[in-house]
């Protein structure tokens, strides 16, 4: 098998994780946890790197990380290499530590930062070592869920940018348990090294760093992201729909059906994850924190209304989603 492709440019956006040798315990005690997240701190001012998100399980690690330089490899050998070296003097100990390199997969944008926190936070229930989220206190989760101060090197703004009302931290309890909730999430499917971004995205990292490079492992993003026409998209669906977009959108008010109908197509361009709630807005007169309101509604209505549900699945059908 060819060699993961390390893709690396300036403002880029990874999921990285790495796990234990042959699945062995990477932090023998709370002492190596406070170690290893005081190394973060330090890694983001060695290599100007920004983290909104981690958790650190018995024998892996996840993050959420930017990096301001083209510098990810470099950022996270120098992490690896050097708890590892603390680690086994504190623990007397000797060896590798890690099992290979690090893995990660690269982030098209800012549009996804929300989801898969909720993943990577979620993992102490996924591995049932917590029954609450609040009860496990070695993530990043406490300071998006309620007001803990977060350290100066963990970044929340841009998960919090999304989130309507006042209070930032009571939508995020919300949207964790909104994520949980939902079936089919896309994000439940994280595999090693995917790229997760529209065909345009995926074509654009293809030519600007592969180039000839034919044995290079680029594996496939989810077929929910795959490239689209968002107006010929909203034409064909609004069609079918029998709903005129631009005149509800020049109305003060919209019946309940128009309504639906074009939560609906707020909530087909959202799954896509290709645009932002901002540029989603425009199409609809919405601002960002409307799209964001819409989408939690529709939501709700499709996990209890069988005949929206019905309707949805069958525009999705015809549009050939």
């Amino acid at each position: 098998m060819s060699r993961q492709w390390r893709i690396e440019y300036p403002n880029a956006l990874y999921h990285v994780m790495s796990r234990g040798n042959g699945g062995q315990t990477i932090y023998c005690s709370d002492k190596d946890r406070v170690l290893f997240l005081s190394l973060l701190e330090e890694v983001t001012k060695r290599f100007n790197i920004e983290i909104h998100a981690y958790v650190l399980m018995s024998n892996h690690y996840h993050l959420l990380v930017r990096t301001l330089e083209a510098n990810l490899s470099k950022a996270m050998q120098w992490l690896g290499t050097t708890y590892t070296r603390r680690f086994n003097i504190s623990n007397h100990m000797g060896g590798h530590l890690f099992q290979g390199r690090f893995k990660s997969i690269i982030v098209q944008n800012d549009a996804y930062l929300l989801r898969l926190s909720c993943y990577i936070h979620r993992n102490p229930l996924r591995a049932g070592i917590v029954e609450r989220l609040a009860d496990y206190q070695w993530s990043s989760y406490l300071y998006y869920a309620y007001k803990s101060k977060p350290p100066n090197w963990l970044k929340i703004q841009c998960i919090f940018a999304p989130l309507s009302g006042d209070d930032k931290h009571k939508a995020y309890r919300t949207e964790v348990q909104y994520y949980s909730d939902e079936k089919k999430r896309i994000w439940e499917d994280v595999k090693h090294g995917l790229i997760y971004g529209s065909e345009n995205f995926i074509a654009e990292i293809k030519e600007r760093f592969l180039g000839d490079n034919k044995n290079v492992e680029l594996p496939q993003h989810n077929s929910m992201l795959r490239e689209f026409d968002p107006e010929e998209l909203l034409d064909k669906a609004s069609a079918i729909l029998e709903f005129q977009i631009e005149s509800a959108r020049r109305s003060k008010k919209i019946s309940p059906l128009d309504k639906d109908h074009r939560d609906l197509l707020v909530y087909l361009l959202w799954q896509f994850g290709r645009l932002s709630n901002h540029s989603i807005g425009e199409y609809f007169g919405l601002t960002y924190s409307a799209v964001s309101r819409r989408v939690k509604i529709i939501v709700d209505r499709l996990s209890t209304d069988s005949e929206l549900l019905q309707k949805y699945e069958s525009l999705k059908s015809q549009i050939k989603v």
